[in-house]
This record gives C-alpha cells, structure tokens and sequence, in this order.
C-alpha cells in the first residue's frame, strides 16, 4: 500500500480532496491533504511574502515529520512547481511524482511563464487590479469546466487568493528530482492549458494518462481519477 500526498493547487486548500480521499483509503492506502500557506485554513497566514519556497518548505516539513517513505507525491496545476522542487529536496522519501494537469518546470522556471500567453497575461492583468499587486484572485470556475452547480456551489466559497510570489519566483534545482520518477495526468475536457506541459512530459519520457473531465478532477471525477493515481502508483511498484 501506499500513502499518497495530496497538493491542491492555486486558490485551494487540503479540503479539494475531500471526495478522493475516501476512494484512496477504502483501498487501503493512507492519505495525506495538507493546506499550502496563505490558503483555505490556512489563509490568515497569507502575506507578499509567502512564495513557492515557502510551500516547498511545507511539504518537506510534512513528509521530514510524518517520516513518509516512498511517498507518492501529487500535484494539481499550480502544485506541480512544488512537487518537482520537493523531489528536488528529498528524493528519497518519494516513490513517485504526479502531475495532475499541472505544471512540469525546470530549473529557472517560473509559473507565470509556464502558462499560455493569453492566460498569463489575464492572471497579470487581476494581480495588478483586483490582487493589489501581489494576490492571484480566483478564477471563473466555469472556464476550468466546473458546470455542475452543486459543485459550483461547494467549490464557490471555499477559494481563497493566492500569493502572486509563488508564481513569479523560480524553481531552484540541484537535479535530485529526476531521480524520482513521475507520471502526467492531463485533464482534458476543459480549454486544456497544460497540454503542453503533457506534450512535455511525453516527451521526457514519462507514463502520461488522460481523464475525459475539466481541470477540477478531484471534484468532478474524483473516482476516476483515484484509479488513476492508484494505477500510476502500481505501475511503479512493478516497475
């Protein structure tokens, strides 16, 4: 069995994986959903200064106490930064990275520059209004293919703003994440903008899978995407 670390992306907190943990651990896994700082309960935390080294920190922290071993380290969107700059850091408590419809950076990479140019330029534009200058306010569920309203409505309140550094700062790398192997989950009914990042993930040699819903998978097909990650998983253990 594994235990699985759940890393919600921007706007989120550990609650996004409330409808796959119980898939998870009825699978006899053990789960962990810890809430990045500056969001969800954690958001009375939230400052200009917290950036993506803070949240690396946070996970490191996590997996150093839990004392995890062979951990399988998931990351939605934004969150994908944070796993390759936790593998980076602690490459030996990791059997696995995913990457759900996320981000794949390198050395020197920032978020912002990682997204499409058209999108990019939106989040910009809200940090620079509605954020203040250094807050990424949340956005419209409907164009990261959330339809449903009952999910609408779960969702809606629960997002948080998120610190604007995260995106901007860049991922420090000393190449111990690449010995951590690692598996791309595209979400792909929905605008689809990590689809390069799979194309690059392809490229780099790793497993990519696919699942037919928007880019909120824990919340509108968090069955599917369980077996997914628990798919990713043995597909490792009988590497």
């Amino acid at each position: 069995m594994s235990t699985f670390v759940l890393l919600h992306g921007a706007w989120h907190g550990g609650w996004a994986w409330r409808r796959v943990e119980p898939c998870l651990r009825e699978a006899g896994h053990d789960v962990l959903t810890p809430t990045l700082t500056g969001l969800g309960d954690r958001a009375h935390l939230l400052s200009p200064a917290v950036g993506l080294d803070t949240h690396i920190q946070d996970v490191v922290a996590l997996l150093d106490a839990e004392d995890c071993r062979d951990a399988v380290l998931v990351g939605h969107s934004y969150a994908g930064q944070v796993v390759t700059g936790v593998a980076d850091q602690r490459p030996d408590r990791l059997a696995l990275r995913v990457y759900l419809d996320a981000f794949v950076g390198g050395d020197g990479d920032a978020a912002i520059d990682l997204l499409p140019e058209e999108v990019a330029g939106h989040y910009r534009e809200s940090v620079a209004t509605a954020g203040f200058g250094w807050l990424i306010p949340p956005r419209s569920l409907q164009v990261l293919g959330v339809t449903d309203e009952a999910d609408l409505a779960w969702l809606t309140p629960r997002l948080t703003p998120h610190p604007w550094r995260t995106y901007t700062q860049r991922l420090d790398l000393r190449g111990d994440h690449s010995d951590v192997p690692a598996h791309y989950i595209e979400c792909t009914d929905w605008m689809r903008a990590f689809a390069g990042h799979a194309a690059r993930a392809e490229a780099g040699g790793w497993p990519v899978s696919t699942i037919p819903t928007g880019h909120e998978a824990m919340v509108t097909a968090p069955e599917a995407l369980a077996k997914a990650l628990m798919a990713a998983a043995l597909g490792v253990d009988k590497g």
